[in-house]
C-alpha cells in the first residue's frame, strides 16, 4: 500500500498568479484529494455597507477584483437600480455592455498568458500579454482607467464613448483578432501544448452540474449556461450563443476562452453598431434603495450573483457577493483527484482563479 503524504501547496507558488492555498493528499505522485483553505487575503468588503452609501459602495464593489473590477461595479448597480424600479437610458446600456466586453477579453487575454507560462511556453506568455495591452489601451482611452473604470453610477454610467473612440475599438478589434488567430493555432494545435492539456483534469457533464460549475469552466464540460442570455444591459439586442464543449478536460477551457475572444469581438462590433444616438447616460435616483434583489450577471470566470438589502437609508443593510471561483473551487477539488502531482499548476490555472474575489 502507498504511503500517503500532505502535502502543502501555495498561498506563494512560482505557477500561481493568486494566492490560493490546497492541502493535496498525495500517494507518491498521485493525488487523491484536494483540500482547499480559504481566507489568506480576506479584506471584509462586504462589512463596509455601514461606512459607504448606496451610491459609494459602488467603488467599493469595483474593488472587489481588479481584472473583473467593470462587472463587479456594474452587478451591484443593476441590484440597487432593480430595487429602484427605474430603467436606465438605452445608450448607457450599451456602454456597459462595450466596458463589459473589453473586460472579458482583456481577462481571457491574461489567463491565456498565465496558461502559457504555466506549460514553460514563455515567448507565447509574452505574446498574449502584447495582445492584451491593446485592449488595456482601449480601456484607458475611454474611461480613464486601465483596471479600474470607475464609470459605472446607480442609474447609468458617467461617462460617453464618443464615435471617435467607438472607431478606433473598432480597428483596434480587427488588428486583436488577426494576431489572435495566430497565437489560437499555437495553443490548439501545437503538439507540445496539446500533450500538457488534452485528457488532463476530465470532469464530466455531471459533475460540472452536481458541483455548479460556473462559466467556462462548466461549459468546457457542457454546461449550456450564459448569464449574458438573462438579458441584462443591452445583451437582449445582441446575437450570440454560449461557447461551449463536451470534453471536460484541460484542452477544452483553453479552447473554450479562446472562442469567447473572438465572440467578444463580435458582440462588441454589434454593440457598436447598434448603439443608440442619445444624450441621456444615466437616470436620476432620487430619495434611498428600500428593497432586495438578487443579481446575476457573467463575469469573465462565470456567473456572479449580488445580492443587495436596503431599509430605505443611504446606507444599504446589506451586500453579498458570490463569486465564480468560489462555485468553482468543488469542481477544481474533484478534478484533482488522481491527478499527477507535475500537473496540479496547470489545473488549478484551468479554472481562472480569482481568490481576490472569492475572499473579497
Amino acid at each position: 500500500m502507498a504511503k500517503r503524504s500532505v502535502i502543502p501547496y501555495g498561498p506563494q507558488h512560482p505557477v500561481l498568479p493568486e494566492p490560493i492555498h490546497l492541502d493535496l493528499v498525495v500517494e507518491d505522485e498521485k493525488v487523491v484529494e484536494a483540500i482547499p483553505s480559504i481566507g489568506f487575503i480576506h479584506r471584509g468588503l462586504e462589512s463596509l455597507v455601514d461606512k459607504r452609501d448606496f451610491n459609494q459602495m459602488t467603488y467599493v464593489a469595483e474593488r472587489t477584483c481588479g481584472i473583473c473590477s467593470f462587472q463587479h461595479g456594474m452587478g451591484y448597480c443593476e441590484a440597487v437600480e432593480h430595487i429602484f424600479g427605474i430603467e436606465i437610458p438605452e445608450r448607457a446600456k450599451f456602454l456597459r455592455t462595450i466596458w463589459a466586453e473589453l473586460g472579458r477579453m482583456h481577462s481571457h487575454l491574461l489567463w491565456l498568458g498565465l496558461l502559457a507560462d504555466g506549460f514553460g511556453f514563455e515567448n507565447l506568455f509574452y505574446q498574449c500579454w502584447r495582445i492584451r495591452e491593446k485592449i488595456l489601451d482601449m480601456q484607458e482611452m475611454t474611461s480613464g482607467g486601465r483596471l479600474i473604470f470607475s464609470v459605472n453610477t446607480v442609474g447609468g454610467v458617467i461617462k460617453d464613448i464618443p464615435a471617435d473612440m467607438l472607431r478606433t475599438i473598432l480597428s483596434t478589434i480587427d488588428d486583436v483578432e488577426a494576431e489572435l488567430k495566430v497565437v489560437q493555432r499555437t495553443f490548439l494545435d501545437d503538439y507540445t501544448v496539446q500533450s500538457r492539456l488534452k485528457g488532463v483534469g476530465v470532469l464530466t457533464k455531471e459533475q460540472a452540474h452536481d458541483l455548479g460549475c460556473a462559466g467556462p469552466f462548466g461549459r468546457a464540460s457542457g454546461i449550456n449556461t450564459d448569464m449574458r442570455k438573462l438579458g441584462y444591459a443591452a445583451y437582449p439586442h445582441i446575437d450570440f450563443e454560449p461557447i461551449i464543449s463536451n470534453d471536460g478536460d484541460s484542452y477544452a477551457r483553453c479552447e473554450c476562452r479562446i472562442g469567447e475572444l473572438f465572440q467578444s469581438m463580435d458582440i462588441l462590433r454589434q454593440a457598436i453598431a447598434k448603439i443608440p444616438n442619445e444624450t441621456d447616460l444615466a437616470t436620476p435616483v432620487k430619495g434611498n434603495p428600500n428593497g432586495e434583489y438578487f443579481m446575476r450577471v457573467e463575469q469573465p470566470r462565470g456567473e456572479a450573483i449580488y445580492y443587495v438589502k436596503a431599509n430605505g437609508k443611504p446606507y444599504v443593510e446589506r451586500f453579498r457577493i458570490r463569486t465564480p471561483t468560489f462555485a468553482n473551487l468543488p469542481g477544481l477539488c474533484e478534478m484533482l483527484k488522481n491527478t499527477e502531482l507535475a500537473d496540479i499548476g496547470l489545473l488549478v490555472l484551468t479554472i481562472d482563479p480569482c481568490i481576490s474575489c472569492t475572499e473579497r
